[in-house]
């Protein structure tokens, strides 16, 4: 199973990756909705900041680690052509159900979303699956660690859910009958709920599971009995009075030695190598050379 430094490895990741699409993005004379180079982006009572101004500063703080983003998804697939190593989708899909069950997910993850997300796990897989190509583990020691970790591969249920927060049950089941009426969820969330940490994000909370402390446990009897895409009926809770809206269920799994058997060997062996799996240790069979070694 993967720690959570892995986790916020892949959400670095995610965050660079979208860094280098605006930034390139914006370098192109023709991307469509930016301006040219000299044009002003901001003004500030007299003074104006130029897009070559923006841009020289973007470089300035993302540009080396952009850079060794990109080099290193490339190092990757490479030597995974090299080697041929793949991924089973099954595996992907595990680690994802794995993120969103235990840290919540991306509260407001849309399918796009989810696709990159789960190219970022298929990279950090492949790159483990490449480092400990050569490792020997015996059939005995992963089969030990399971049935002494079982517990790590049983997932509970979780619940993708949005609420809005409001003070008084008149408010609350006001806001009932205007979603009855076709009020959407997300702009009465927006417009209606005192929650503000989750009011910009339309009342979006991402995925929690029973014994999340964040939330009131009421928020998971009341979801195990909605449908997808429901709301419940006001509730009573500490601010007041919520309405919880039921996006998505992951049902609880168990998963079989069988199915995490390669995931317990990549981790026995990547504890084996002593260092945090990184792609830099594939850049000199790789080839790479770079604009920062000038």
């Amino acid at each position: 199973m993967k720690t959570r430094e892995l986790w916020l490895v892949i959400a670095a990741l995610v965050v660079l990756n979208a860094l280098t699409i605006f930034y390139f993005l914006s370098k192109s004379e023709t991307a469509s909705g930016f301006l040219k180079d000299g044009e002003t982006v901001a003004t500030v009572g007299k003074d104006s900041i130029s897009r070559e101004e923006w841009l020289n500063e973007m470089e300035a703080r993302y540009g080396k680690d952009t850079l060794r983003d990109l080099i290193d998804r490339k190092v990757i697939s490479q030597m995974a052509k090299k080697y041929n190593i793949t991924v089973p989708k099954a595996d992907v899909e595990r680690e994802l159900r794995m993120f969103q069950t235990a840290f919540g997910g991306s509260s407001s993850m849309k399918s796009e979303d989810l696709e990159k997300w789960k190219k970022q796990i298929e990279l950090s897989l492949l790159l483990e699956e490449i480092l400990t190509k050569d490792a020997v583990v015996s059939e005995a020691e992963i089969k030990g660690y399971y049935d002494k970790n079982k517990s790590l591969y049983n997932v509970p249920a979780a619940y993708h859910l949005s609420h809005i927060v409001m003070k008084t049950k008149e408010e609350a089941e006001q806001a009932i009958k205007e979603l009855e009426g076709g009020s959407g969820f997300e702009t009465l969330a927006r417009e209606r709920s005192v929650d503000e940490f989750t009011a910009t994000e339309g009342g979006d909370i991402g995925f929690i599971q029973e014994g999340d402390e964040r939330f009131p446990p009421e928020y998971i009897v009341t979801a195990q009995k909605l449908e997808d895409g429901k709301w419940s009926k006001p509730i009573k809770i500490n601010e007041g009075y919520a309405i919880i809206k039921l996006h998505e269920k992951i049902a609880e799994k168990k998963y079989s030695f069988k199915e995490v058997k390669d995931e317990i060997r990549r981790q026995i062996a990547l504890a084996q190598l002593g260092t945090p799996p990184s792609a830099a240790a594939l850049w000199e069979e790789a080839g790479v050379k770079w604009f920062f070694e000038k």
